[in-house]
């Protein structure tokens, strides 16, 4: 029996699709977000509900299992979130981690961010490695700080002796279901928003994520961390990719730091006087200028067979989903 933690999030949905298809035993996890019909009805699936922070839940949860992918975390850049996520993410992982121990569980594979190995700030000399030690920076979100606490707890199982490794995805981009950061992209670009950032970062297929979850489950690798990128991309590049696929304009007017920090301003006031929720907020401003470089060869060495989908594919199968969802309206 697998475990799936964060079951019927975005990359959870995909990683329990891949493993039904496999013919794998899973039982997967949710909490405030029920799995959509379609995912309750898939063979081997057992769905549960589970208080990631209660950790009796976790221990009956984990009961029988095997194998573990922890994927469940929360992830915003609003800062109304910042306390409930900086608690969670930790403490989640935390009580998956103590019990994986208790349990003897064979192997957990921890899916982080390229945000927990901190940002170098644009020097294109400077690529971002899995030996990145993190750094306070003002680059650096309140979501990179909780997940690289989520990974500190991760090493400190593996030095209890735990079997563990830790993937780190670029920005996730995949189909939708409406509610995930591909579809709020989608949703700019459909509506042909003006604006695009100078930044650059790593992206990556969801797909792409789950083939390296499974072989890294099944190898005899252990105590590593590998980004997960099909390259760096500009904001630039992505959006017009989006705008061609959609049959849209593109973005065509450069946002400055100046214009950005106006931008989430405005957002912030939005979100006080009527608890609008938005894309802009301080810290993707900050970040939306940086150039963020990643290096991927870790990954595609220790699996020689994995290669990752051409990113403008990507794209276009986004889109088409995306369009999907909005016949349905």
């Amino acid at each position: 029996m697998v475990l799936v933690t964060g079951a019927s999030g975005f990359l959870g949905q995909h990683l329990v699709r891949y493993l039904s298809a496999q013919s794998v035993s899973v039982r997967a996890l949710y909490h405030s977000h029920i799995p959509p019909d379609e995912l309750k009805n898939l063979p081997g699936i057992e769905w549960a509900c589970c208080d990631l922070l209660d950790i009796f839940d976790v221990e009956e949860a984990m009961k029988g299992v095997t194998e573990i992918y922890h994927c469940a975390a929360i992830v915003s850049f609003d800062p109304r979130m910042r306390d409930k996520m900086m608690h969670f993410n930790p403490e989640s992982t935390a009580n998956i981690v103590n019990q994986a121990l208790l349990q003897g569980i064979r192997k957990l594979v921890h899916v982080s961010s390229i945000a927990a190995l901190g940002r170098t700030g644009g020097d294109p000399k400077k690529e971002v490695t899995e030996e990145a030690e993190w750094e306070d920076s003002k680059y650096n979100s309140a979501y990179g700080l909780s997940k690289y606490l989520a990974e500190m707890e991760v090493w400190r199982g593996i030095g209890e002796g735990l079997n563990a490794v830790i993937v780190n995805p670029g920005i996730i981009l995949g189909a939708t279901n409406g509610h995930d950061l591909s579809s709020q992209l989608m949703k700019m670009v459909y509506r042909e928003f003006p604006f695009y950032s100078k930044g650059l970062t790593a992206w990556v297929d969801a797909e792409d994520v789950v083939k390296a979850l499974v072989p890294l489950m099944a190898s005899d690798i252990e105590a590593e961390r590998f980004i997960v990128s099909a390259g760096n991309f500009s904001y630039k590049e992505v959006f017009i990719l989006m705008a061609d696929a959609l049959k849209k304009k593109p973005p065509r007017i450069a946002a400055n730091s100046f214009m950005t920090g106006i931008g989430w301003r405005v957002s912030g006031l939005l979100r006080t006087v009527f608890g609008a929720n938005t894309l802009v907020t301080r810290e993707t401003a900050n970040n939306a200028n940086s150039l963020c470089y990643y290096n991927n060869s870790k990954l595609l060495e220790a699996l020689p067979g994995f290669s990752y989908t051409p990113f403008p594919q990507t794209i276009y199968l986004m889109a088409r989903s995306f369009q999907g969802t909005i016949t349905k309206k």
